[in-house]
């Protein structure tokens, strides 16, 4: 949120304390996520939301291992791309960027939007490989990511100070805080990239259950997964060959010593090379 400066008194902020405690707001139970034109400072709706989050393990060491154009570049390349995906989901309706964390809010009135919220999950992962496919075409090192996913019910509100111009949605839930706990563990010492809530897991359908395996993290039963996008990862591997094969003609072309005109490195341009006139 961009700030508006106005001026701050004791006596205006107590009085907006008073009225917010003081006010007879009501927080509705809906089944689909409003519009953010729904909202006021004196309503909220509690919904069934499906939370995704990712974010960069270890990100405050980059600075140790990339320059300041280097680690502008990779992380507007990576929450540029992280944004993208969440949303292009239909599903998805609120997005947001913290740092190198990007979270996303996704409807879950059905149980395949929560298995579209796990196809987005796969495909963060994925390109995250992609990134780090062209981090090291660069001579850049790649980075590592933990992706949180968890399902439950949230209070959507609006909150700031009325009047400034300064406010925004926030959601308050456990799905929440469990989606970016889950998402800290997340490629953490032996964990799976994706780390996946029992209430996600549970509504997941019996395929992508397959690709789940049981996993414990703050004593509570959760599950954890490498999934990915089979066509994201089909698109990676044929720009991995092509690179590939790029990059072993131009090995053998400059590793043949054999030249056409048998002058030098030239080739036949040396053919046609004149010596300069003498001064």
């Amino acid at each position: 949120m961009e700030s508006k400066n106005f001026a701050y008194t004791v006596e205006v902020s107590d009085a907006r304390i008073r009225d917010i405690l003081d006010s007879a707001e009501i927080f509705e139970e809906v089944n689909t996520i409003p519009p953010r034109t729904s909202l006021t400072f004196s309503n909220g709706f509690y919904v069934n939301c499906t939370a995704v989050f990712i974010d960069i393990r270890g990100s405050s060491k980059l600075t140790k291992t990339h320059n300041r154009p280097v680690i502008g570049k990779l992380y507007r390349s990576y929450i540029s791309e992280c944004v993208a995906i969440m949303n292009a989901s239909p599903n998805c309706k609120e997005v947001f960027i913290s740092g190198d964390c990007v979270s996303g809010i996704f409807d879950s009135t059905y149980k395949h939007q929560i298995v579209s919220a796990f196809d987005t999950a796969g495909q963060l992962s994925t390109l995250i490989e992609l990134l780090n496919f062209r981090l090291s075409n660069k001579g850049y090192k790649p980075i590592v990511c933990g992706i949180g996913i968890a399902y439950g019910r949230a209070l959507m509100m609006k909150a700031g100070a009325s009047g400034s111009g300064v406010n925004d949605v926030v959601w308050i839930g456990d799905v929440v805080n469990e989606a970016a706990h889950l998402c800290h563990e997340g490629n953490r010492g032996s964990n799976k990239c994706v780390q996946v809530s029992k209430s996600v897991y549970t509504n997941l359908t019996d395929e992508y259950k397959g690709f789940c395996s049981a996993h414990t993290i703050f004593d509570d039963s959760n599950y954890e997964t490498d999934i990915h996008s089979v066509s994201m990862r089909e698109y990676f591997e044929e720009e991995k060959k092509r690179a590939e094969t790029l990059s072993a003609l131009l090995n053998s072309f400059f590793s043949n010593k054999t030249y056409p005109t048998g002058a030098n490195s030239l080739g036949l341009l040396a053919a046609g090379l004149m010596n300069p006139p003498k001064k």
